[in-house]
């Protein structure tokens, strides 16, 4: 490990790389303390920040805490997540996005602008609704008359520019940094509240042999848990392919056996992080809606979203369910568009492979489609089950466990992709790397 870690930092372009990226995560964890102008922030922090429970507790678990402080960055990125996935959604039915996807890297460049526009519309609503739920602890001097105003424009321009700035830190990180940027995001946002979590373990262990046993119930939990995300991350079904031999000129080519790795975590972590995003949306359009008093059928769908320690146990099994159904879509949705049998089997065909015992073209697409279903359901499955059983444990569980499955399945996920990623670099310069 020491000699793979001096062989990284040996080389300059990587550890260009990785300075670079920490760099940005400092800036991050920066803007983490910059409170929203006019915010009362001990008062906010007194009766909202301190919450560790339900949709409120993963909100500033994923933000690293910025939530709870009512920081720049309270949004986080989740309007860029909720416009990523429109925009996704959108070039399945509109023939001109769809172009757009399949012309290469300036079509690339042309949907990212797009996904930033509709980014800052997101960030505009969700402002909106945060404002209508949050504005009683403005100061008081911009809660009234002409000071009110001033207060709106504060508090909306903020947020707004807070995610609008996250978002670019996130592509920063992409383009010259290590590992996908906004994956990073999330994952330096969670490791980041470990040291409070370990505290507030530590403290609840203290009140007896009771609480103990309960503690280290948790701590072996999630070391199973971790064990399990590894084993799915790493797992893979591998369709074998041959290479029929033929002859070019002199030479003979083909006549090799190899085969196609199918991941069973395909998608990785970024069906959980759309999940958890859309989860978050419709609480905000409904306190806009209602100028944050929901009554009625409206008060009940709130419920259900914005769940916590002492909800329901019918509004706990209503969320987890939703919570599953879209972990479980955007899993296949997102593999859909990663993976691309028909571009597969075009491109076996045109280059003399075939899967023994299948015919090449329709029959090869439909083979590897066939695959792709049933191993991308046991990983969606299993991601939504990780995912949704702290949710349902809350009200059987003493202590507050929003470092829960779904966060272990964010940071596990985003290692993994970063250690392949170096890996990926040390091995095209002739290093062994981590997983070697």
């Amino acid at each position: 490990m020491l000699q793979t870690l001096k062989n990284i930092f040996s080389v300059k372009d990587i550890r260009k790389k990785i300075i670079f990226t920490i760099f940005i995560i400092l800036l991050f964890r920066l803007g983490s303390f910059i409170t929203v102008p006019g915010i009362d922030k001990v008062l906010f922090m007194e009766q909202v920040g301190a919450s560790s429970n339900g949709i409120l507790g993963t909100i500033n678990l994923i933000s690293g805490g910025a939530f709870g402080r009512f920081s720049i960055f309270a949004m986080t990125i989740g309007p860029y997540i909720t416009a990523s996935i429109v925009l996704n959604l959108l070039q399945v039915v509109v023939p001109s996005l769809e172009r757009l996807a399949k012309e290469g890297e300036e079509g690339k460049k042309k949907l990212s602008k797009y996904t930033k526009y509709l980014t800052i519309a997101f960030a505009i609503i969700e402002g909106l609704g945060l404002y209508l739920t949050y504005k009683s602890y403005l100061l008081p001097e911009l809660t009234f008359g002409a000071g009110a105003v001033m207060g709106f424009i504060l508090f909306i321009t903020s947020l707004v520019a807070g995610t609008a700035l996250l978002t670019w830190l996130g592509d920063k990180i992409t383009e010259y940094g290590i590992g996908n940027g906004i994956s990073m995001i999330v994952f330096v946002g969670i490791i980041s509240r470990i040291p409070s979590g370990a505290t507030a373990l530590f403290t609840f262990a203290q009140g007896g042999l009771k609480n103990i046993l309960i503690v280290v119930a948790l701590i072996v939990a999630m070391i199973v848990v971790v064990a399990a995300v590894i084993y799915v991350q790493q797992a893979e079904r591998r369709i074998p392919v041959n290479y029929a031999k033929r002859v070019v000129g002199r030479k003979m080519y083909g006549g090799q056996n190899t085969h196609i790795p199918i991941k069973v975590a395909m998608a990785g972590v970024m069906p959980i992080i759309f999940a958890m995003s859309f989860m978050m949306f419709p609480g905000t359009i409904i306190n806009l809606c209602t100028k944050g008093n929901p009554t009625g059928f409206w008060a009940v769908v709130n419920n259900i979203f914005s769940v916590s320690e002492g909800s329901a146990w019918y509004y706990l099994l209503s969320y987890s369910v939703i919570y599953m159904l879209l972990i479980i879509a955007f899993t296949f949705i997102y593999t859909m568009f990663i993976v691309q049998p028909v571009e597969i089997a075009n491109q076996l065909k045109k280059n003399g492979g075939f899967i023994p015992g299948i015919r090449a073209g329709k029959n090869t697409s439909d083979y590897i489609s066939k695959v792709l279903k049933y191993i991308t359901a046991v990983g969606a499955i299993f991601l939504a089950l990780v995912a949704v059983l702290p949710v349902l444990l809350q009200g059987f569980i003493p202590v507050s466990i929003s470092f829960g499955g779904t966060s272990v399945l964010i940071v596990v996920s985003v290692s993994l992709e970063v250690l392949k990623n170096l890996e990926t670099q040390m091995v095209s310069r002739h290093y062994t790397g981590f997983l070697n």
